[in-house]
């Protein structure tokens, strides 16, 4: 790749693991789920409008919409809520870990329902990348971490992963700020009642800390990271971007400890390195079978053309 296609990788790399630092910052002083609801409805307009003004329309087939509504709800409401919730009791660093193994549990999941053959080194890496996980989850948990709130994190992945396997199946046509843009939509409005049934917007605590979390995480994680990862896909193809996932878990442990300074021992460092190789192993196998497609966040999206058609088009370009 080019030297500014490596840059622009590992910058969305830095943006995605620190929104899990910057959202623990931001739940100090907002609950949870009010927080995101008003989080997806703000970056959602944004995106909308946005969209807009560039000429981009309201979706009209049901398969598009249907994604829309299935990202709307897996990815928003159901991921992110439950890893808001979870950050109230559980350390970001652990949280990012948990997070970074959605492309492991994507890969599995393939295996399992007969999408994809594994190869011998995809198993390695599944492995490598699920030991990991165990591992920091079992040192952290006796050491005295919440079960409740990673039990939280496994069940937010969890349903990203259904949610990627069913949006894979459906050809999603429409313009990517518009089709986000909805899909956050989504996400506020179905988060909205369950914050009213259970946290009060009395709790919000108006300080500059959580101003600037909000507004970090509405930009950039938000928006800012999707048309990095975007852009990223049209200079080398998704198969190629999708490698940059192994960075995730070492970033999201680096910016805890910076931002929030939380401790990070010798075994979360080896867990680190064995998600990182694991991830790594998975998705160059992956890439090699031309089987990875673009995600927002994680989440394939296949906007504009399917995986293998972006490939094509971006073929010489990296």
């Amino acid at each position: 790749m080019r030297p500014s296609a490596i840059a622009l990788g590992v910058l969305f790399s830095v943006i995605w693991s620190s929104a899990f630092s910057v959202a623990k910052i931001a739940v100090q002083d907002a609950p949870p789920l009010w927080l995101l609801s008003m989080r997806f409805f703000v970056a959602g307009t944004i995106a909308v409008t946005v969209a807009g003004f560039a000429g981009q329309t309201l979706p009209r087939g049901r398969r598009t919409w249907l994604a829309v509504l299935v990202l709307g709800l897996a990815q928003n409401a159901v991921y992110l809520g439950l890893v808001f919730v979870a950050l109230q009791t559980v350390p970001a660093a652990l949280v990012a870990i948990i997070a970074s193994a959605l492309p492991l549990l994507v890969a599995l999941s393939s295996a399992v329902i007969g999408a994809e053959r594994p190869t011998p080194v995809v198993v390695l890496g599944l492995a490598l990348g699920f030991g990991g996980v165990i591992y920091i989850m079992h040192d952290r948990v006796t050491g005295g971490v919440g079960v409740v709130g990673t039990v939280l994190c496994v069940g937010a992945v969890a349903a990203l992963t259904l949610a990627t396997q069913i949006v894979n199946r459906l050809r999603i046509e429409g313009g990517l700020f518009m089709i986000v843009g909805l899909q956050m939509l989504v996400g506020s409005v179905a988060l909205l009642p369950l914050a009213a049934a259970f946290e009060t917007p009395a709790d919000v605590n108006l300080t500059w800390r959580l101003g600037a979390a909000f507004a970090y995480i509405v930009f950039a994680p938000g928006l800012a990271a999707t048309l990095i990862w975007f852009t990223l896909i049209r200079w080398v193809g998704p198969t190629r971007a999708s490698v940059f996932h192994f960075l995730n878990p070492g970033f999201g442990v680096l910016i805890a400890w910076f931002l929030l300074a939380e401790p990070v021992g010798g075994a979360t460092w080896i867990g680190v390195l064995l998600v990182a190789a694991g991830i790594l192993l998975v998705q160059i196998a992956r890439m090699e079978r031309g089987v990875a497609r673009p995600s927002v966040h994680g989440t394939d999206v296949n906007a504009r053309g399917t995986g293998k058609e972006r490939d094509r088009r971006s073929a010489g370009t990296d």
